[in-house]
């Protein structure tokens, strides 16, 4: 399968990142981000906004045991 095409960002309510291809529909619980474009710049946008890799439910647990 040929990497070309347009893809977008999809993030879910984990605020876990992929990529999905451009036109097809999400799977339940992924919602475009709202950056589109080649595979690669998918993936550079992704590289440069998901820093935190722990998803949001671990991150608030840690926070409050934290507190």
């Amino acid at each position: 399968m040929s990497d070309e095409g347009t893809y977008r960002v999809v993030r879910n309510d984990e605020e876990q990142y992929s990529i999905w291809r451009a036109g097809r529909d999400l799977p339940l619980g992924w919602y475009a981000e709202g950056t589109t474009g080649t595979k690669q710049e998918c993936l550079d946008h992704i590289g440069a906004v998901w820093t935190d890799m722990r998803p949001l439910s671990l991150r608030k647990q840690m926070d409050a045991a934290a507190v």
